[in-house]
């Protein structure tokens, strides 16, 4: 018979408009009573919801993340009760046998067993510099997708400016760009007007952009240029206004930013903010580093049946958490200033290929982060090829021993 872990507890399934909550009572013999209710999603019924768990002395609740429609249940219930939020996928209930109110009783009898695993769930302000760390990449990615348009645009009117400078929506290139939007129907600007709007290195190039701007822009292009530059604009100054709060909030962190700052490829403020944002600060609500990794969808999975190992892909977790660690790697693997870094990729990369290489580099760095934060001390070479956490429970036999020493290359030979 299972453990009752929890005597008193609460299931909770919730919609859009409405959630419905199941409290399980179980008494000293074993025998489990439950008091249903549904409530609404507004404010007053979720003040509802918490004073019904209060008359039945409910401390405990396990409700799934559904969609956004969890987090104002959350915030209503967090400062009175004790709550697991779980994947849906762990509290699914049996197909053929689904009611809103079976699913809350489901939820809560898994829950009171213990058998639920609870999602990670940072303090309120991590929380909060997440919520905002996330909309900033949005905005990166918005001002990215109108920058390919601005480029677009310039193509279908033979404007190759691209060409020739390195960054079109650099000084030299806007301004060049500003003087041909400002009458399209005029000839394009000749090379001694070229000469006093470029500065620079540029002025070696003016045959080359004399060639570059010789194109026609039609009246209707003109518009879409202007219109996704001014939107261009906008975007950045929102993301340089949405930055300066960011900062402002991640103040309380400066010195767990400052360690993950010594961390190769970290030394932009917002990179040491952007991880805080995703796994906190206190590494004590990881088991140890490989949960850590696994939680980031940087661990391969367990898929094993009847002695056959199928697909064991990495999972598709982290999805903010793991591009940022990748796009560090690919960075940090090119440096030769952290050659344990780069001889463990280019190791990796022989045998297993470029994309696996940089995930195992995106790992190592995460592992490292966490002892770094564990133990609140600077990056070092050996934490990130030393500080792993070796099992104590593991056993092997010595034939296992000699096979396994046998498939790293070593040749075994009598004692002396």
């Amino acid at each position: 018979m299972l453990k009752i872990v929890y005597p008193i507890c609460c299931g909770i399934d919730v919609h859009k408009t409405f959630v419905v909550a199941c409290i399980a009572i179980t008494d000293n013999k074993g025998i489990t009573t439950y008091k249903r209710h549904r409530f609404s999603t507004f404010t007053q019924g979720l003040r509802e919801l918490s004073q019904w768990l209060e008359l039945f002395s409910c401390f405990d609740v396990c409700m799934e993340s559904t969609g956004k429609y969890w987090i104002p249940v959350y915030n209503i219930l967090e400062p009175s009760v004790n709550i697991t939020l779980a994947h849906p996928k762990y509290v699914k209930a049996i197909r053929g046998k689904k009611t809103d109110m079976k699913d809350a009783q489901w939820i809560a009898e898994l829950f009171k067993h213990d058998l639920v695993a609870g999602s990670f769930m940072p303090p309120q302000t991590i929380r909060e510099l997440r919520d905002l760390m996330r909309y900033r990449f949005k905005l990166t990615n918005f001002a990215s997708s109108e920058k390919n348009r601005f480029q677009n645009s310039l193509t279908v009117s033979n404007i190759q400016i691209a060409s020739v400078v390195s960054d079109t929506f650099g000084k030299s290139a806007l301004k060049i760009i500003e003087r041909i939007l400002e009458d399209p129907e005029q000839s394009m600007p000749t090379a001694k007007e070229l000469e006093t709007l470029i500065h620079g290195s540029l002025i070696k190039k003016l045959p080359e952009l004399e060639l570059a701007v010789d194109g026609f822009i039609t009246p209707e292009q003109q518009i879409k240029l202007r219109i996704i530059k001014e939107h261009f604009d906008a975007l950045t100054l929102c993301k340089k206004h949405l930055e300066e709060t960011i900062l402002e909030l991640a103040q309380p962190y400066q010195n767990e930013i400052q360690v993950i700052q010594t961390t190769p490829g970290f030394k932009n403020e917002l990179s040491a903010v952007a991880l805080i944002s995703e796994i906190g600060v206190d590494m004590s609500e990881f088991h140890s580093s490989k949960h850590l990794c696994s939680w980031a969808g940087l661990a391969p999975t367990n898929n094993e049946s009847a002695g056959k190992k199928k697909s064991v892909r990495i999972s598709k977790a982290g999805c903010y958490l793991k591009p940022l660690l990748v796009q560090i790697a690919n960075a940090v693997v090119k440096s030769t200033k952290y050659p344990e870094i780069r001889n463990k990729y280019l190791n990796i990369k022989k045998r297993r290929g470029h994309k696996k290489a940089i995930i195992g580099i995106a790992r190592k760095l995460l592992t490292a982060i966490y002892h770094m934060l564990k133990n609140q001390e600077v990056y070092q070479a050996q934490l990130f090829s030393d500080m792993i956490d070796i099992p104590t429970s593991r056993e092997i036999t010595t034939e296992q021993a000699l096979k396994l020493i046998k498939r790293q290359g070593y040749k075994i030979t009598a004692g002396i």
